[in-house]
């Protein structure tokens, strides 16, 4: 076969992928226990939190957005991201209302259980869909709602996936997803097999909050070669007393930075408890730092897992 037949089919196939991938409306997608319907792609739609609203800026999906939410009120934007967001407002600095929605004339909302949004409140899925306004739930956090696997993730190429059909990007999505799996796969070629035990620590003095199996840092642990101290928990992020640190004795503790409190803030929090000085971690002071939005499902996990690496088995 010649290379001019070899490049006319190449060619054709792609223009034939291409065209099965293009969206026909009405859609209908999975979000944790539900299924959502969309006669067409959104066109006011709001994202919740730093991390949903970075994949959409991600998928070319500005345009299609009247604001985000959530972001202000509890953390730092990279300059790049703040250029990014120009000229888009931000409705709620931390949780927007049932109000705040309607008065934007939104379409669409992307958020969370326990990212914008919790059982029994005033906004959810079930408050929203009367008022004309679809949800797409993050996949991580419907734990929160339903039994599920372990966080993954496949978790975050799910979402991505879905929002390119939800708003005929697909391609973008594919694309996406792809680039972060082949640096995934990358990391993962050069892990030894010692895998060291690890302690994600987001906040709390009494208690710690931190992150079951279920939470996305579990998966991020996983795929740069260490051992969630806490993957026997089948819950999400969550709170444990801090006897339970001590007695699973993490040689490497992640603290996730953002809100009020900084991260050296945390780690000499840490350093001082006197009832974690027996741990590993703190007599070696082997600590290890990512932001929040990095923590959290979202394009930037494939950053999360590289500098977890790292900072796990060393350059």
């Amino acid at each position: 076969m010649t290379l001019r037949v070899l490049l006319c089919l190449a060619l054709s196939l792609a223009a034939g992928q291409a065209l099965a991938e293009a969206t026909h409306y009405p859609l209908t997608v999975h979000s944790c226990n539900r299924e959502v319907t969309f006669n067409q792609a959104p066109r006011h739609a709001l994202s919740h939190d730093i991390n949903m609203t970075q994949m959409m800026l991600a998928l070319g999906l500005k345009p299609r957005m009247v604001g985000y939410s959530g972001i202000s009120g509890w953390k730092a934007m990279t300059p790049e991201m703040q250029a990014s967001l120009a000229g888009l407002p931000e409705l709620a600095a931390k949780y927007p209302s049932v109000e705040t929605l309607l008065n934007a004339n939104v379409d669409f909302f992307f958020a969370g259980w326990d990212y914008g949004m919790r059982v029994g409140g005033d906004l959810t899925p079930q408050t929203l869909a009367p008022l004309g306004i679809n949800v797409y739930e993050l996949t991580e956090s419907c734990a929160f709602v339903m039994k599920r696997p372990a966080a993954s993730l496949d978790d975050t190429y799910n979402d991505l996936r879905n929002l390119g059909r939800i708003f005929d990007v697909q391609d973008r999505a594919n694309q996406l997803i792809s680039q972060m799996q082949q640096q995934v796969a990358e990391v993962k070629r050069q892990l030894p097999a010692d895998r060291p035990r690890v302690f994600l620590y987001d906040s709390g003095e009494d208690r710690a909050m931190t992150s079951g199996r279920l939470g996305m840092p579990q998966a991020l642990i996983d795929a740069a070669g260490g051992r969630n101290i806490l993957a026997d928990l089948d819950t999400s992020w969550t709170r444990v007393n801090w006897e339970t640190v001590v007695e699973r004795n993490p040689q490497v503790i992640v603290i996730v930075d953002y809100s009020e409190i900084s991260a050296e803030q945390k780690q000499q929090f840490l350093l001082d408890n006197p009832a974690l000085q027996s741990v590993d971690a703190i007599r070696n002071r082997r600590f290890i730092v990512i932001p929040y939005v990095q923590a959290t499902p979202g394009i930037d996990n494939v950053l999360a897992v590289q500098t977890l690496a790292k900072g796990f088995h060393g350059p």
